[in-house]
């Protein structure tokens, strides 16, 4: 197997999990830099809107690496999908197609199902509740927790901090909450 065909077969957990721990003393090793993502938003927001907001005036110069390491992870996104993208389709397990087939969502052939975020669903119901209303939950938990779910349950547990024990608990929480009740009724209430 050649290095192309390595880079584009998905690899195992036990592989790829390690490789992403590794980040964190590697980060910690370069320069006592901490990993996480969510930060960045800010860091750009600092940098272009000379609105004289409280929030925004720090030194985001210093946290300048970040950003080269969000375009970094944009540029390989970009890079892995068009040059190095697996061939075969996406593998979805039986018993999720069938839970999700008898909630309306049919359709697996790409890393999200169309049935829901499809560009045409963005003004209907659908989109309403599953792009606009999810998005905001998304932002607006990352930012009362301090961090999103990277930063938190890789940074920060390895740092044995206890915020980002509790935060990740809560992400498990509320991730199996929201899978188990939330989806089925907002699926069955626009399907």
């Amino acid at each position: 197997m050649n290095i192309v065909e390595l880079l584009k077969s998905p690899w195992p957990w036990y592989v790829a999990g390690p490789l992403i721990g590794l980040t964190v003393p590697v980060l910690l090793l370069l320069g006592n830099k901490s990993f996480g993502i969510s930060s960045s938003l800010r860091h750009i927001c600092a940098a272009v809107i000379p609105a004289g907001l409280p929030f925004f005036k720090y030194n985001w110069r210093k946290e300048a690496w970040n950003l080269f390491f969000v375009a970094g992870i944009a540029i390989g996104g970009f890079a892995g999908n068009f040059w190095l993208g697996n061939p075969e389709a996406i593998v979805v397990a039986d018993d999720t197609r069938q839970t999700l087939a008898a909630l309306g969502v049919t359709d697996f052939s790409g890393l999200m199902p169309t049935d829901i975020f499809a560009v045409s669903n963005v003004f209907t119901l659908k989109g309403l509740i599953f792009l606009v209303l999810g998005g905001f939950l998304v932002g607006f938990g990352t930012r009362y927790a301090g961090g999103c779910t990277s930063g938190h349950a890789i940074m920060g547990l390895s740092n044995l901090q206890w915020p980002s024990l509790v935060a990740t608990v809560s992400f498990m929480i509320g991730g199996f909450a929201c899978t188990h009740l939330l989806l089925p009724f907002f699926l069955h209430l626009v399907l």
